[in-house]
């Protein structure tokens, strides 16, 4: 799955998500996008404003607007909050925190507003769910 997203400053973008730890996919970056890579089928494409309205006719949404939420999985409690630490201190917002005791996750806004979530849930818990839905 490729989800586009506008950004003010493609270099900025890159430092940003370096440094929360993420990688890109040089292969299908330019002057106008980046291709982050969140796991082995998901990417972010990150567009110039230009060129993401290139794609549409629509109004790009303006910095600081949230027009979604990415809500990405952890393997723990506390991969979630060290990919949330990262992106703090690179500069992003830490917007909230929640905690269901089965299901734990932070979320943060990236420096142009885009809100990602992360979130851990206990896979004992969801397993046990599963097997009383099916009895």
């Amino acid at each position: 799955m490729f989800v586009n997203l506008p950004v003010e400053d493609l270099g900025r973008s890159r430092s940003f998500f370096t440094e929360v730890g993420y990688t890109f996919n040089d292969d299908f970056c330019d002057g106008s996008a980046l291709c982050l890579e969140l796991g082995p089928t998901l990417h972010a494409m990150l567009l110039d404003r230009e060129h993401f309205a290139s794609f549409h006719d629509s109004r790009v949404a303006e910095p600081g607007t949230v027009e979604t939420l990415v809500c990405l999985s952890a393997a723990s409690r506390e991969a979630v909050d060290a990919v949330v630490d990262r992106a703090v201190a690179a500069g992003g917002t830490d917007v909230r925190r929640a905690d269901h005791g089965m299901m734990y996750g932070r979320t943060y806004a990236d420096l142009d507003g885009h809100v990602w979530e992360v979130m851990w849930m206990d896979r004992d818990w969801t397993d046990r769910g599963a097997t009383r839905e099916r009895a």
